[in-house]
């Protein structure tokens, strides 16, 4: 059997462009082996994310402990009565309504995915010796798992529920679940 001149060039090597390439099951296999890889990664990506939002607010809560204890010492009037106080446009000049402790972010109260409250207790003779600070995710399952709290103890606790703990005198303290 005899070959065609277009066969002796394909066996030669000089197949046509649209005769060289990838066939349409192997592009398929290819995409495939990318989706599934995408579905393995992409989960692992999501839960990286909530810890590193976590980790954040964790870290949150222990600046605006310190911010408070600053600010108590700074203008004498005990602890702030509100997160604004204690945070300021930049460049803020520091007053006791904003002390320029806290980051403009973090003052606004939203940040990494977390909402924060805080609020200053009752003044007693002017003085406010009391604060509570709470940390929730703005969307439990999404951008955390965990709410955080705190107060003037300084003692971090959280609830594994993520649903909000509030700020009122004492709250915190009834949150039995410290974070070590």
């Amino acid at each position: 059997m005899e070959l065609t001149k277009s066969e002796v060039r394909i066996q030669q090597g000089h197949a046509k462009a649209w005769e060289k390439g990838f066939s349409l099951i192997e592009l398929l296999i290819v995409v495939a082996i990318i989706l599934i890889i995408a579905a393995i990664a992409i989960p692992n990506l999501l839960r990286s994310k909530m810890a590193a939002n976590e980790a954040s607010a964790v870290g949150s809560v222990r600046t605006i402990n310190t911010a408070e204890i600053t600010y108590s010492a700074t203008w004498g009037v005990g602890y702030a009565t509100a997160l604004s106080n204690l945070g300021g446009a930049a460049g803020c000049t520091a007053s006791s309504t904003t002390a320029c402790l806290v980051d403009p972010v973090l003052s606004t109260g939203t940040k990494s995915g977390y909402t924060f409250l805080a609020a200053g207790g009752a003044a007693v003779g002017g003085i406010v010796n009391t604060y509570e600070v709470n940390a929730t995710p703005v969307t439990v399952g999404t951008t955390g798992t965990r709410s955080f709290c705190s107060d003037q103890s300084g003692v971090i606790r959280y609830k594994t529920s993520g649903a909000a703990i509030g700020t009122a005198a004492g709250t915190c303290a009834a949150v039995t679940t410290v974070l070590q």
